[in-house]
C-alpha cells in the first residue's frame, strides 16, 4: 500500500492543501477540519485504497481507515501538508451548562501561566528563608550581610510574575477569547506601565491624572490584578474580531490593531478597570474575611468539601481567586486555598496507604502503592478515582481528615505565600515561621484519614469488597440461589466482589445487586465444518444496556463500515476483556484498544463517541500493549460523569474488524435479569 499516494489523493479530493485547516486522527478515523466542506468529493474519496467510509459530522470531515492504518495515513498527510504536529485538538465546541463552560474557560486561561506563577512563588519562598528571623531572632542576611545582594536579586525575580501578571493573563485570555494574543500582552503592558501609579501605592501616593478635553482620568496601574485584565482581554478580542469583519483587507493590518488597542485602553482606564479592580478586591477580601471570621469552622467546612469540589472540576475556578490572594498578600496575608488543598491531598494519600496495609488483593496493592505516594506529593486523581471513590468509605475518611487538618490551619491562620505542589512538598510555599503549624496540620489530616479508613474497613467489611477471599464468591452464589452456582463461578475463574470496589468482572451475564457479573454461556464445541467455522463466544466489555452495533449513536459504527459487533450504554465506567487474548493496540489517549482473541478473531473496543478529543482525560488504562488478558480482566476505566459533562456520549462499541468475512450474532442471555447480551462470531 502506497501511503504517500493515498495521502496525496485524500488531500486533493478534500479540496487541496489550502482547504485543510487541521488534521488529526483517532483510533480508526482521519479527522479533517475543512475551510469549505463543499469542496470535498466524498464519492471519489470512498474509492481511494484503504478507505472504508466517509462522514461529515459536527463540521468535521471523517475518513475511516481502521485501526493502525489511520496512524500511517495521518502521518503522511501531515508531512505533505508541511506540519508534523501531533495535536488531536479540534475546534472547540461550547458544551455543558454555563457554570461548566465558565470553569473550563478559567482553566484554559490560567493553566498555561501556572508555571510562571509557581516559579515566582517558589522564589518568594526562597527569599523568605533568607529574610525571615529564623536563627535567634535574626535572619540569614543579618547574620551574613554578604548575602544581602542575593536576597535582593531573588526578591526582584520573585515579584516580576506578579507585578506583570496582567501581561501573562492578557496573552492567555485574549488567545482563549479568539483574539491576537500579542495584542492581549500589549494591553497587559499598558495596564502596568511605569508611568502609571503602581497599584500597590493606592492610598499612599497621589495618582497622576490625564486631562482630556476637561475629562480627568486617573492613571493607576493594575499590578497583581486578575478580574480587570480578564474583562479587558474579552473586550479587546471582541472588538478585534468585529473590526476584522468590517474593515477592508487593505486597511485591516493597519487600523484593526490601532483601533482595538485605543478603544480598549480608554474603556479600561475610564470604567472597566476601576469597577473590576474594586470587585476583585471585594471578592478576595470577602472570602478572606469569611474564612478568618469563621475560623476553624470555616476551615473544616472548606476542607471537608474540597475533594467533592475537585471531582466536579470546580477547583479550577479557585485559580483566579488564589492568584488575587497571593498577589495582594500584604493585605490578605496569603492563600488558605493552597493550605486546604495540601490537607486534602495528604488525606487522600493516607487513606490509600491504609487500604494498602489492609487489603490482600495484589492488584489493589499495586494501585495503592503508586497512587498513595502520588497523592502525598500533590496528585490525587489516581488515588481518588482508582481507590478511595471505588471503596467509598476511604473517601469519606479522607474528607474527614482534610476537614480536621484544615480546621487546625484556619485556627492558627497558617497561609501559603506561593503556589506549588500541594502536599508534603508544600512547605516551600509556606512562610518559615508557619512550618510547624503546617506540619501539624499535615499530621492531623493523615492520622485521621488513615485511622478512619482502618475503622471503616473493619466495620463495613471492606475486605469482601476488594475482591479477596472465597467468601465473596460464596455470597454471590447464594444471591443467585445455590452454593453450586458459587462453585461454578469460582471454577470458571470469574472475577468476584463488587465492580466498584474490585474493578474486575466478567462483563456479561447476570448483574447481581453487588455488581458481580457471571458468564452464562460457554463456547460451543467445534462444528463438523472444522475450526475455521467454529463459533466463538465474546462477552460484552461493560455492564449496561447492550445493543446491536447497527443501533449505535455513532453513524460510522452503526453503518458497520468497520465491522459488526455490539454497542453498550454503560451502567458504570469499567471496561473488561470480552475474551481471552492479547492486547495488540492501545490508542495513546486510552479510549480505544484492540485484542487478538485466542480463538483467532480481532476485536476493537472503542470507549465513548468522539472521546478522542479529550486527549486521554477521563480515561485510566490498566494494561499494556502485548499483555495477555483473561476474560473479565480490567482493561480501562472511563469517568462517565466527566465524559457527559463534556457533552460527549460514553456509549462503547465492540467491533470485529474482519467485516464481511464474519457472521456476528448478538443475542440476549437466557437467564433474563438485567438487560445484557453476548456476541457469537463465526467465519462464513
Amino acid at each position: 500500500m502506497d501511503y504517500a499516494k493515498i495521502a496525496s489523493q485524500v488531500i486533493e479530493l478534500s479540496g487541496g492543501k489550502g482547504n485543510i485547516r487541521s488534521v488529526a486522527h483517532c483510533a480508526t478515523r482521519l479527522r479533517l477540519q475543512l475551510r469549505n466542506n463543499d469542496l470535498r468529493n466524498e464519492e471519489a474519496i470512498s474509492d481511494v485504497e484503504g478507505v472504508k467510509g466517509v462522514f461529515l459530522t459536527q463540521s468535521q470531515f471523517q475518513i475511516i481507515f481502521g485501526a493502525g492504518l489511520v496512524n500511517l495515513i495521518c502521518d503522511e498527510v501531515q508531512k505533505q501538508l508541511g506540519t508534523v504536529q501531533e495535536s488531536r485538538e479540534e475546534e472547540p465546541e461550547e458544551k455543558g451548562n454555563a457554570v461548566q463552560r465558565f470553569i473550563k474557560m478559567l482553566s484554559d486561561i490560567f493553566v498555561p501561566i501556572i508555571p510562571a506563577i509557581v516559579a515566582g512563588g517558589l522564589l518568594m519562598g526562597l527569599n523568605n528563608l533568607l529574610t525571615s528571623p529564623l536563627i535567634g531572632g535574626q535572619s540569614l542576611i543579618e547574620l551574613y550581610p554578604q548575602w544581602q545582594g542575593l536576597a535582593s536579586a531573588i526578591n526582584t525575580f520573585a515579584n516580576a510574575p506578579f507585578t506583570f501578571l496582567p501581561v501573562l493573563i492578557g496573552f492567555s485570555a485574549t488567545k482563549k477569547f479568539g483574539g491576537n494574543p500579542f495584542l492581549g500582552a500589549a494591553m497587559g503592558m499598558i495596564m502596568v506601565h511605569p508611568d502609571l501609579l503602581n497599584a500597590y501605592q493606592i492610598g499612599v501616593a497621589q495618582a497622576p491624572v490625564w486631562n482630556i478635553f476637561g475629562f480627568e482620568i486617573a492613571a493607576i496601574g493594575y499590578q497583581g490584578t486578575v478580574l480587570p485584565v480578564l474583562a479587558v482581554a474579552w473586550i479587546l478580542a471582541t472588538i478585534e474580531k468585529r473590526l476584522h469583519k468590517v474593515t477592508p483587507t487593505w486597511l485591516d493590518n493597519l487600523t484593526t490593531p490601532l483601533l482595538s488597542i485605543l478603544i480598549t485602553s480608554f474603556m479600561t482606564f475610564i470604567f472597566v478597570g476601576p469597577i473590576l479592580r474594586q470587585a476583585g478586591n471585594l471578592l478576595a477580601a470577602g472570602i478572606t474575611w469569611t474564612y478568618n471570621t469563621l475560623g476553624p469552622v470555616g476551615g473544616a467546612l472548606f476542607g471537608f468539601v474540597y475533594a467533592p469540589i475537585t471531582m466536579t472540576g470546580m477547583h479550577h475556578s479557585f485559580i483566579a481567586i488564589e492568584t488575587q490572594l497571593l498577589a495582594n498578600s500584604a493585605q490578605t496575608g496569603g492563600s488558605f486555598i493552597f493550605s486546604t488543598a495540601s490537607m486534602n491531598n495528604v488525606a487522600q494519600g493516607a487513606a490509600v496507604l491504609a487500604v494498602l496495609l489492609m487489603t490482600k488483593n495484589e492488584k489493589i496493592k499495586s494501585i495503592c502503592s503508586a497512587s498513595g505516594i502520588s497523592a502525598l506529593l500533590g496528585i490525587t486523581e489516581p488515588a481518588m478515582f482508582g481507590v478511595t471513590l471505588k471503596l467509598k468509605y476511604p473517601f469519606y475518611a479522607a474528607m474527614t481528615g482534610s476537614a480536621v487538618g484544615s480546621a487546625y490551619l484556619a485556627g492558627t491562620r497558617t497561609l501559603a505565600q506561593a503556589l506549588g505542589a500541594a502536599g508534603l512538598p508544600g512547605f516551600i510555599s509556606m512562610k518559615p515561621d508557619h512550618y510547624l503549624n503546617f506540619a501539624i496540620g499535615l499530621a492531623l489530616s493523615m492520622a485521621v484519614s488513615f485511622g478512619l479508613t482502618i475503622v471503616f474497613w473493619k466495620k463495613f467489611g471492606l475486605e469482601r469488597q476488594d475482591g479477596t477471599g472465597k467468601q465473596a464468591v460464596r455470597e454471590t452464589g447464594k444471591k443467585r440461589g445455590t452454593e453450586d452456582t458459587a462453585d461454578a463461578v469460582e471454577a470458571e475463574g470469574a472475577a468476584v466482589g463488587t465492580v466498584e470496589a474490585e474493578g474486575a468482572a466478567v462483563a456479561a451475564g447476570t448483574v447481581e445487586q453487588e455488581g458481580a457479573v457471571i458468564a452464562d454461556r460457554a463456547v460451543e464445541p467445534e462444528s463438523p465444518a472444522g475450526p475455521e467455522r467454529t463459533p466463538a463466544q465474546f462477552y460484552s466489555p461493560m455492564n449496561g444496556r447492550i445493543l446491536p452495533v447497527s443501533q449505535s449513536a455513532d453513524e460510522m459504527f452503526a453503518s458497520r463500515a468497520l465491522g459488526d459487533g455490539n454497542a453498550v450504554d454503560p451502567a458504570d465506567g469499567l471496561v473488561c476483556a470480552p475474551c481471552d487474548g492479547t492486547v495488540t493496540m492501545i490508542f495513546p489517549t486510552g479510549h480505544a484498544m484492540g485484542i487478538a482473541s485466542d480463538s483467532g478473531f480481532e476485536v476493537l473496543i472503542h470507549a465513548g463517541i468522539d472521546t478522542v478529543k479529550l486527549n486521554g482525560e477521563g480515561f485510566e488504562v490498566f494494561v499494556e500493549q502485548g499483555k495477555h488478558v483473561k476474560k473479565g480482566d480490567r482493561l480501562l476505566r472511563m469517568d462517565l460523569d466527566f465524559i457527559r459533562s463534556q457533552g460527549l456520549n460514553p456509549q462503547t462499541m465492540m467491533i470485529f474488524t474482519e467485516g464481511a468475512a464474519l457472521g456476528v450474532e448478538v443475542f440476549p442471555a437466557e437467564s433474563g435479569g438485567v438487560d445484557h447480551r453476548a456476541v457469537e462470531v463465526r467465519r462464513k
